[in-house]
């Protein structure tokens, strides 16, 4: 055995300013575009990187790293295999949550609500912006699935690569995007002392409740 990490005295002070409810937008998302806009100008490495997380038939938690690829007042949209461990999860049990981790900035922005496939337009469109070898990757993986070796899925790779050598490489049907419909999102700003900042939103109606929660 060897020698136990001592992790206990691993800590910070979070000292880059707090949070009040004057600072606050009235709708979450548009509060969520004012801290990404500020999470890129900073210079954050994958800004838009966020842990998905969804829960399984047997009621197993599974999170990953996923790319936010759209926001506006529909919600947030990632794209994906259909056939995916997270997608079979969300086909059974549509609830998910959000997790984007700006430490950097002291921050943290939490998303829960309901995922729904996005339209085949909206999936194409994007697909379509994606980088020829994306768009081929795409294809060549059976996301989630066993795979006996790297060398397998570059054979797979390299046989997309020259059955769509001569045009557009077409979307796959098993491929696209889902639509996170929010119901709730937390803010949270890290404070001195650990008396940390958090708001929470929560729809109501055609509005939003704000409450600020104890840290």
């Amino acid at each position: 055995m060897g020698r136990t990490m001592e992790l206990e005295n691993f800590r910070r002070e979070y000292l880059q300013g707090g949070l009040q409810r004057d600072d606050l937008h009235t709708d979450p998302i548009a509060q969520f575009e004012i801290w990404l806009k500020q999470a890129i100008e900073a210079g954050l490495h994958d800004p838009t990187a966020m842990t998905v997380a969804t829960v399984d038939a047997q009621g197993q938690p599974s999170q990953r790293i996923v790319l936010l690829k759209h926001v506006d007042e529909r919600g947030f949209v990632f794209y994906t295999n259909y056939e995916s461990h997270k997608a079979q999860d969300l086909a059974q049990n549509p609830r998910i949550s959000l997790h984007f981790p700006w430490h950097m900035l002291e921050r943290q922005v939490k998303i829960c609500g309901q995922v729904e496939k996005v339209s085949a337009a909206e999936s194409l469109a994007y697909f379509s912006s994606r980088p020829q070898e994306s768009q081929l990757a795409a294809w060549a993986s059976a996301q989630s699935r066993p795979v006996s070796s790297r060398q397998l899925l570059m054979q797979q790779f390299n046989a997309m690569k020259d059955k769509f050598k001569q045009g557009k490489i077409p979307l796959p049907d098993f491929w696209g995007g889902f639509r996170v419909q929010v119901s709730s999102i937390e803010f949270w700003q890290g404070g001195a002392n650990r008396l940390h900042d958090r708001f929470h939103y929560t729809r109501q109606g055609s509005g939003w409740e704000i409450k600020r929660l104890a840290p």
